[in-house]
């Protein structure tokens, strides 16, 4: 239920063979689905947005599909039958539910569907609306409504011609509007899928309290709006304080400035950065010459961990307070430019991490960046170097920061070793104005290195095998801080024990697509406490392979069981069930997948099971239908004793092998009749054909 960004033809596949059991699906249950239109909107959860999990639909999801995907992608020509596609999403979110592939951690499925009747309003509008076709459709849609044929190309190049002639009239004010919407990067299909996140373990939110109560920064955010009152105080004509005040509110707060022989408030660094800070996280703010405390804060300043939050995400607006230059004498570094998605790239690298960053290589990931977005052409290496050094004295200033707040600690050790493995000597690919993540740039995608970026690497390595070096990584405060940010712009930020009250089916399917074996492990054996039984629970589990109707998704949750419960039990429970009809052919696949049963220890009936379910996992995989037909055609005639043994097999998907076996027919233009034949040929064969089996 989730490919890479690059897998497409698996996605292709899997779209196939998705779309193909919702339309058959639908039939049977007598719902509306138009099978273009599914696709499409399997097409947008892949493509258009960061996360790509086709089972989880948000009503921001609905929304963006039906008003804007839709629109700027499904060309609907003159006289065309419009396609139901409020309708299919219903039917395709039903679906979803009914075949278990429905993420747990997204809506009810009344609540998706309530999403859909409230946007379904919207849609014939949206479609109308020429603003938000992309390029092509607009173009396209301008031409047939001239009385050309899109699909005669010659036609369609003749009107290109006239187009660039100024000859062909079009809606100048929409073009308008496609073409600054395509040039900002803000069509969908310009959209970046985000690197996955590891799943993280969080304390309870009552211990994540205490430790923001315990927020030096917390404290003093606080002090200054109680100090500062809802009558407030005065300040100059600046919105400074003056500097009474300021030196009164030092020592309220214990910021540490020195005040000795200081004339303005704007030269106590640590006040004005609280001040600010205060201001930027809708604490305090200046009204009519004075400032006042906000009186909607009083909630937030009552709750510590809400108010550390607050003053976590008010970090992002704080580039001039933090890193601005303090007079004429001084001038931004390149991370002034950048700030915002530095900070954004930097967290979400710490985010997850299984090890501390080393501050080196955490310094020239971001180099990386500097040189992607910024000319260094021109000056001398030496010019060069004092450039990085600014940005990098601005970055530990931030960092600095983020260590007084509590979200991000720093320790001295040795960077391990898997931080030495990764390359950075190859200069990134980027798009053209879009700051790189640098959980991408540690992923050492792009061109040919050259001897430069090289002899970087060489030196980065050398010195994190030196000694010990600078250590950073995100507290829990921080960890959860940063999770919610992710969440917020749509990313997948799995957090250890959040599927408790998942459906048996809809915990399997997580920990199969985006759980490593040791949170896997933790997830389930807190899944099952939660069910008190452990056997009712096991059982529970069990049923859920049982009854999902996709065989490779079936066989991904069985392998969860396998791998993720304690002590060998998986393996004990897998052995258990190997004489069950309906599991045994998954059962025998896990055990030989993992070596823990050889071909001399199955029978000659297991051995056709086998046979029969890798093949029809090999037409899942492949699509099905068309797809499925064209892998068993390029296997050539030697597929076809396989089918025959498959066929034979006695496999509880009776469905399945039918299918295989029309397929089969078709690919290899053998008659069904002479397929049956072979499947009579070897019910005789009596014991010599186990050898054939293998």
């Amino acid at each position: 239920m989730r490919f890479e960004a690059g897998a497409e033809e698996e996605f292709e596949a899997a779209c196939g063979l998705l779309v193909d059991r919702l339309v058959r699906w639908a039939g049977q249950q007598g719902l509306p689905v138009d099978g273009f239109m599914a696709e499409a909107a399997l097409d947008y959860r892949h493509r258009a947005t960061v996360d790509g999990r086709l089972g989880l639909w948000e009503p921001r999801h609905v929304e963006e599909l039906l008003l804007c995907w839709l629109p700027e992608t499904i060309t609907e020509l003159p006289g065309d039958e419009r396609g139901d596609a409020p309708g299919t999403l219903r039917t395709l979110l039903r679906y979803l539910h009914a075949a278990q592939l429905a993420d747990p951690r997204g809506p009810a499925l009344e609540d998706s569907l309530a999403a859909v009747d409230v946007v379904a309003e919207r849609y014939p509008a949206a479609m109308a609306d020429r603003s938000r076709w992309s390029l092509a459709k607009f173009w396209a849609m301008t031409a047939a409504e001239q009385g050309v044929d899109v699909l005669d190309g010659a036609a369609l190049q003749r009107f290109a011609e006239r187009a660039q002639r100024g000859e062909v009239g079009y809606d100048q004010q929409a073009l308008d509007v496609i073409m600054e919407r395509r040039l900002t990067g803000r069509a969908l299909s310009s959209a970046a899928r985000a690197e996955p996140q590891l799943p993280v373990e969080l304390p309870p939110d009552d211990e994540l309290r205490r430790r923001a109560e315990a927020s030096t920064i917390v404290g003093q955010l606080r002090g200054l709006a109680e100090w500062a009152g809802q009558g407030g105080r005065v300040v100059t004509a600046a919105g400074r304080l003056r500097m009474a005040d300021a030196r009164e509110l030092v020592e309220v707060l214990g910021t540490g400035d020195k005040v000795e022989g200081v004339r303005s408030s704007a030269d106590l660094p640590r006040l004005g950065l609280l001040v600010e800070w205060a201001k930027k996280a809708r604490l305090v703010r200046v009204v009519k010459g004075r400032l006042c405390a906000v009186g909607r804060a009083r909630p937030v300043l009552a709750d510590p961990l809400q108010l550390w939050l607050r003053a976590f995400e008010a970090c992002f607006e704080l580039r001039q307070a933090l890193i601005g230059p303090r007079n004429g004498w001084h001038v931004e570094s390149m991370l002034f430019d950048v700030y915002e998605d530095v900070l954004e790239d930097v967290l979400n690298t710490l985010y997850s991490l299984p090890y501390p960053m080393p501050w080196p290589r955490l310094r020239d990931s971001v180099h990386l960046a500097y040189r992607a977005g910024f000319q260094l052409d021109g000056g001398s290496d030496i010019q060069h170097r004092m450039w990085f050094e600014h940005a990098d004295r601005d970055l530990c200033s931030v960092l600095d920061t983020l260590v007084d707040l509590g979200a991000i600690e720093r320790e001295r050790g040795m960077a391990d070793p898997v931080f030495l493995e990764v390359d950075l000597s190859a200069e990134p690919e980027l798009p053209e104005g879009m700051p790189p993540e640098l959980a991408e740039l540690l992923g050492g995608a792009g061109v040919a290195p050259d001897p430069a970026a090289q002899e970087r690497d060489r030196r980065l390595r050398e010195e994190l095998s030196a000694g010990p070096v600078e250590l950073i990584r995100l507290t829990e405060l921080g960890t959860r801080a940063v999770r919610q940010r992710l969440l917020a712009v749509g990313r997948d930020a799995p957090l250890v024990g959040e599927l408790a009250h998942a459906s048996a089916a809809g915990l399997l399917g997580v920990l199969a697509d985006d759980y490593d074996p040791d949170a896997a492990s933790v997830e389930l054996a807190g899944w099952i406490a939660a069910r008190g039984e452990r056997d009712a629970a096991l059982r529970q589990l069990v049923e859920a392979v049982r009854s999902m109707p996709f065989r490779v998704r079936a066989q991904a949750m069985l392998a969860v069981l396998l791998t993720a419960l304690p002590d060998g039990e998986g393996e004990r429970l897998l052995r258990g069930l190997r004489g069950e009809a309906a599991l045994a052919p998954l059962v025998l696949t896990a055990l030989a997948h993992r070596e823990l049963l050889s071909p001399e220890d199955m029978t000659d009936a297991e051995h056709l099971l086998l046979i029969a379910e890798s093949l029809l996992q090999l037409g899942e995989l492949a699509g099905g239908g068309d797809g499925a037909e064209e892998v068993l055609r390029a296997q050539g005639s030697e597929v076809r004793d396989a089918v025959a043994a498959a066929l034979e097999s006695g496999h509880p998907d009776r469905a399945g092998l039918e299918e295989l076996g029309q397929l089969a027919a078709r690919a290899l233009r053998t008659p069904a009749a002479r397929l049956g034949r072979a499947r009579q040929r070897r019910r005789t064969a009596g014991k010599s054909g186990r050898k054939r089996h293998r």
